[in-house]
């Protein structure tokens, strides 16, 4: 593991967004891919990231 986030790919954070996902994380995944779909160069690419996981806040149901 990589101690400087300079270091960080592309590829290690959709794998940390992933963790945070299956953690039941989804707002932690969605920052992740974020930052993924920031230092992609192919915009069709960052947006199939950011389709993938999308912002929690705008997708939740309320219950009673």
């Amino acid at each position: 593991m990589t101690r400087d986030p300079a270091d960080l790919t592309v590829a290690d954070y959709l794998d940390g967004a992933r963790e945070m996902t299956a953690a039941n994380r989804p707002y932690l995944a969605h920052l992740l891919a974020e930052e993924a779909a920031h230092r992609t160069t192919d915009p069709a690419t960052a947006a199939g990231i950011r389709a993938s996981f999308p912002d929690p806040t705008t997708t939740r149901t309320e219950t009673n």
